[in-house]
């Protein structure tokens, strides 16, 4: 947990200082946070926090620019827009739903035959953002809990600095109808709980609100009564856990569906890479190993348009392995 935290507080920080450059010029704030995390609003057409082409794409597809609706869940660490929008979690520059946007809905992306090919991607149909899963649970009922993005039969989740890959009780995850059919127990990754409070409040979307997804009725429903507290947030002293709900949830839902699911992170964020090793060592059939994946966003670089590869320098620091990085700036700019 100490590796993961410092990965991703150093991300956040190139991040930052980058985006204090890139928000020159367009519309932005700054939250309260020390240092500040940039939020970008829209403007004549365009939005400080996308590639102007994959915005376009946004704006001109519904589906799509409903992702927009999903408010920030700590807007409080905001300051009020002047236009009285509420400020959403695409706004925000560590958002990698915004980076997942960025990079498949710009013009040629979902057309490339080398995209395609590096995840595994058959069909025509466009991605969806924000898929509704529906993974069986014992109960016979269904968690419905998003999935970042579906593209044909491919299942993807997101990361750039999130904190890791949530903890469930056990007796929680146990209520799937798949686990013990899917995985071994004994190899997924364990941790026992033992502080009882409320996850903290921060203003990195990220770490709070759609990543980190409150436990739903129905699947509350199909665990013990302890299992309750996980849905407010609460840890209960010795309760054991597992490590890597999400991973584990959209394994889940991937061998409901007959899809294969892909984790696609930064290279600078090793600590997520081996969690998924660790969850991925966990299942049982072969058969479904090979429909897990890994992939970076550098990895993925390579295989874009110039310009949006340009974006992804300049904003993100993700470049084609072997090429040069932009500078990053220096922490003065935040004084």
């Amino acid at each position: 947990m100490v590796k993961s935290s410092w990965f991703a507080s150093e991300l956040r920080r190139e991040l930052g200082l980058r985006n204090r450059r890139w928000a020159r010029g367009r519309a932005h704030v700054e939250s309260y946070g020390n240092p500040p995390v940039i939020v970008y609003q829209s403007e004549s057409g365009r939005h400080g926090n996308f590639f102007d082409a994959a915005y376009a794409a946004i704006a001109a597809r519904p589906e799509w620019m409903r992702r927009f609706d999903k408010i920030h869940a700590q807007g409080r660490a905001l300051p009020k827009p002047e236009s009285g929008r509420k400020w959403r979690e695409l706004d925000s520059s560590m958002s990698s739903d915004a980076l997942l946007m960025n990079v498949f809905c710009a013009p040629g992306v979902a057309e490339s035959m080398a995209v395609r090919r590096a995840l595994g991607v058959d069909g025509e149909n466009p991605p969806t953002f924000g898929w509704k899963a529906r993974v069986p649970l014992s109960s016979g009922r269904f968690d419905r809990t998003e999935v970042d993005m579906r593209w044909g039969t491919l299942l993807v989740e997101a990361k750039l600095t999130e904190g890791d890959f949530q903890t469930r009780a056990a007796a929680v995850m146990e209520a799937y109808r798949d686990f013990d059919a899917v995985f071994d127990r004994e190899l997924l990754p364990r941790v026992e709980l033992v502080t009882k409070r409320r996850r903290e409040a921060t203003e990195f979307p990220e770490d709070y609100s759609q990543e980190f997804e409150d436990a739903r009725t129905d699947l509350l429903a199909s665990a013990r009564p302890s299992a309750a507290t996980a849905k407010a947030g609460i840890a209960t002293d010795g309760e054991s856990a597992y490590a890597g709900y999400q991973l584990i949830r959209n394994v889940l839902a991937a061998y409901a569906q007959g899809c294969s699911f892909c984790v696609i992170h930064d290279e600078r964020r090793p600590d997520l890479r081996e969690a998924w090793f660790e969850v991925m060592a966990a299942v049982k059939s072969a058969e479904m190993r090979v429909r897990l994946k890994v992939l970076t966003w550098q990895e993925l670089a390579a295989l874009l348009p110039k310009g949006l590869q340009e974006f992804l320098d300049l904003k993100y620091g993700i470049v084609a392995p072997g090429s040069a990085i932009s500078p990053v700036g220096n922490a003065t700019e935040f004084e």
